[in-house]
């Protein structure tokens, strides 16, 4: 408990450092004469670039753990924001953004591994994955906002220099204070050992490829709407406003976090009605439906404080309790690729076509999919047992 302690309090800092850039990137970029096509580009390749390091993680974090890579991750992304500090060209942010891409794409793979290994016990271990989001969540609150405030009172460059700092202090109080653990033992583990019985090391069940349909989805509406909302005004007040839109879909995860009664229910129906509504809110949000914006996104975030913890114990349950890091890494790669889809498309086709009916579109598809993947039991119980 101790070092999920400690992991939650720095992945507080790490994400509200990353999150306060979402309302400021996008006017940062116009200011260096960035149209929006190129920002799109810039956003999909932050997301591509994650691929090459999601896939190194996977291997990395099951065989050496996951605190240097944590380390790393943070080091890194700060220290790219320092030089982001001192850019004056557009091509010189997608280098940029390219390297923290790849950077922060062991940060995800190595937390969830470690959170995982905290406990064997399912209901243990889908809380440990509430409490993920519930840090994220609490984070990305006011961190918009603040990160609004910021580039109004001191200017886009002393803003990313000083979350650059952060992010490098961050990254060495990590070093000392997060320990690795091995994945905790079973108690039949434990009473053979005791026996001097060698116990039987937990075989990795090969996860159905359609479940990870779902979470490409999921992250290519996210993407869209983290493209989309930037553009809404680019101006002072603007950003402000922004700061505050993307705070109401971060109160809306927090509102359904929360529901500590929702881990009690069946990870595999929390995520497929949880994507279900999501994919409705979008879709009302396409057809733009005379309801107050900020409404909508709030059930927009109410829809991913359901989801995106119950993905994370579906995943757990179904690897058999083996090779977390892999597991969470084929997770993180099907982020990427709907985080790089999502904001591409969006900045191709939004003078045609609505960007939220693009999300609902791909919500969908992922909800279609996922039943359809093939389960160790032919019918998942509403309320399971821990094991």
């Amino acid at each position: 408990m101790k070092t999920a302690i400690w992991l939650y309090l720095f992945l507080f800092v790490a994400f509200f450092d990353l999150h306060a850039q979402y309302p400021i990137l996008t006017p940062f970029a116009i200011s260096l004469g960035a149209a929006p096509s190129f920002i799109g580009l810039m956003m999909g390749m932050y997301s591509i670039t994650h691929l090459p390091g999601n896939i190194m993680a996977g291997y990395g974090v099951d065989r050496f753990g996951s605190r240097l890579f944590i380390v790393f991750s943070l080091m890194g992304a700060g220290i790219v924001l320092l030089f982001q500090s001192q850019v004056t060209d557009p091509w010189q942010l997608l280098v940029l953004r390219s390297i923290s891409g790849f950077v922060l794409a062991f940060l995800s793979p190595a937390c969830l591994s470690l959170l995982a290994r905290i406990s064997n016990d399912r209901t243990q271990q889908g809380k440990f994955m509430a409490g993920n989001g519930l840090v994220h969540t609490l984070a990305t609150v006011v961190s918009p906002a603040a990160g609004a405030y910021m580039v109004a009172k001191i200017g886009f460059t002393t803003a990313f220099y000083l979350l650059g700092w952060v992010l490098v202090v961050t990254a060495v109080c990590a070093l000392f204070f997060i320990r690795d653990i091995k994945t905790v033992q079973s108690n039949e583990e434990q009473e053979q050992k005791s026996k001097g019985i060698k116990p039987a090391l937990a075989e990795a069940t090969p996860i159905p490829w359609l479940v990870y349909v779902l979470p490409v989805g999921i992250s290519c509406a996210q993407g869209i709407l983290s493209f989309e909302l930037p553009l809404m005004s680019t101006s002072a007040e603007g950003m402000m406003e922004t700061g505050l839109l993307f705070s109401v879909v971060s109160i809306g995860a927090l509102i359904t976090l929360s529901m500590l009664f929702l881990n009690k229910l069946s990870s595999y129906y929390r995520t497929l009605w949880g994507a279900l509504a999501l994919a409705l809110v979008y879709f009302v949000i396409a057809a733009h439906t005379p309801l107050p914006f900020a409404l909508l996104l709030l059930l927009v975030g109410m829809g991913k404080g359901i989801i995106l913890p119950a993905i994370s114990t579906l995943l757990i349950e179904l690897s058999g309790g083996a090779r977390y890091g892999r597991t969470f890494s084929v997770l993180s790669i099907a982020y990427s690729i709907g985080a790089f889809l999502g904001p591409m498309l969006a900045g191709q086709l939004r003078d045609n076509l609505s960007p939220y009916y693009l999300a609902f579109l791909g919500l969908m598809i992922g909800v279609s999919i996922l039943p359809f993947h093939r389960r160790r039991t032919t019918l998942t119980p509403i309320f399971p047992k821990s094991r």
